[in-house]
């Protein structure tokens, strides 16, 4: 497989890296990868291939803006630690969920779920309520300041872009198939968009002419390889939260999304008491020492050591895949 032939060689990591957005939406988009990175076209779809069946690749395709082709809420449970990971278990094979971690907090287990309809989600929710005999704390998004996630590995990682909410789109139902078909990303073959054409019943130009209208839109936020950041080093992640007075939430949450630490900032509804914090941001390192440090730094950096606030450390990851709509 020539400079490809591990799937830990830095030829192979700078490609994911560098194509994490900006995948080209051409008929053959592995051709110019490959010329990218001095292989062939079949070298390279059979590392990707190893690197997608060794986890360092979670799939090729489409992550959409939030509540664009569908809606998402964050949830959150409180189980006590010896049921933690059968209720994990069990919500994990919910089709709505797509990310489901444990962390170190009272609300031990945070799970995101997405859907077509905010009624899924509801009924999704009042099923785990009844199966489980916990009542979920329901997050939904009210405000993005910074969500892309194709945050830079290396030297030749995606540069930091700022994010807008795009308007969500009328969809018809060629694109309601389009879209539940790139649930599982593109094929690993050397014509993938004529494979996702078939699949939907549409012709492979349709399918190229839709993609580039909602990557140029901003409804996918980003198009290209979505990476398993725990496999490739990133092992801890950190959800920061505060209670920020409502006229300073918005300022201050701009202020965070500036931070090249902060890879996810957003906010969302305080719920009482139990759960007072508005503001959120994501801090993905190398081992929780290292989030937590950071998470400290950003706080003291932006003023935010006197509010009411939280650092909930991941300590187990029980899925991530992409949302399906």
């Amino acid at each position: 497989m020539g400079v490809l032939a591990s799937v830990s060689s830095p030829p192979l990591l700078a490609l994911l890296d560098r194509y994490q957005r900006d995948f080209p939406l051409l008929a053959e988009p592995f051709l110019q990868l490959a010329d990218v990175a001095g292989s062939s076209e079949s070298a390279l779809l059979a590392a990707l291939q190893q690197a997608q069946d060794e986890g360092l690749i979670s799939r090729i395709g489409a992550v959409f803006a939030p509540n664009t082709v569908g809606v998402s809420t964050l949830a959150a449970l409180a189980v006590p630690a010896a049921q933690r990971d059968a209720v994990a278990a069990q919500i994990s094979t919910l089709p709505q969920v797509n990310h489901n971690y444990a962390r170190a907090h009272h609300y031990n287990l945070w799970f995101v779920l997405a859907a077509p309809t905010r009624t899924e989600i509801d009924s999704a929710l009042a099923q785990i309520a009844a199966s489980t005999g916990f009542t979920p704390l329901d997050l939904p998004l009210q405000r993005e300041y910074h969500i892309d996630l194709g945050f830079a590995l290396g030297d030749n990682g995606p540069a930091r872009r700022q994010t807008h909410s795009p308007a969500a789109p009328l969809l018809d139902a060629d694109d309601r198939r389009l879209i539940r078909q790139l649930g599982n990303g593109i094929a690993l073959q050397s014509r993938p968009f004529a494979v996702l054409a078939q699949a939907c019943g549409l012709r492979e130009g349709e399918v190229l002419h839709r993609l580039q209208r909602w990557v140029s839109s901003g409804v996918i936020r980003r198009f290209g390889v979505v990476l398993r950041h725990h496999e490739l080093g990133f092992r801890a992640n950190a959800m920061c939260v505060w209670q920020v007075p409502a006229a300073q939430r918005d300022a201050i949450g701009a202020a965070l999304a500036r931070d090249a630490a902060v890879t996810l900032c957003y906010a969302r509804p305080a719920q009482g008491a139990h759960w007072p914090y508005n503001l959120f941001c994501m801090i993905h390192a190398r081992d929780a020492a290292s989030a937590g440090a950071e998470a400290q730094r950003l706080a003291a950096t932006h003023g935010l050591l006197a509010l009411p606030q939280a650092v909930l450390i991941s300590t187990r990851r029980y899925t991530q895949r992409g949302a399906r709509y």
